[in-house]
């Protein structure tokens, strides 16, 4: 599973195979409950300039952070 997906598509092809992932060892990851996944996620980006310093890597200054937001925020609601 890439971690850098390059596009919209490649992104849909990630979160498709975590998703899997899940479904056959959601049971061995640290955070397998929605609370406690969102508390890492959580965590982790208000982390990640010392995450992306540790491994010798600047963190991308053109993410968009709206769209995730976006996308988090629909995935709450959409069928």
């Amino acid at each position: 599973m890439s971690l850098e997906p390059r596009s919209r598509e490649e992104l849909v092809t990630f979160l498709s195979d975590l998703h899997k992932e899940f479904r056959a060892h959601g049971h061995e990851w640290e955070n397998n409950t929605l609370g406690g996944f969102l508390e890492a996620l959580t965590a982790w980006v208000h982390d990640s300039p010392g995450a992306y310093r540790y491994t010798g890597e600047q963190i991308p200054p053109d993410g968009d952070w709206t769209f995730m937001a976006r996308a988090l925020r629909a995935a709450t609601i959409y069928e």
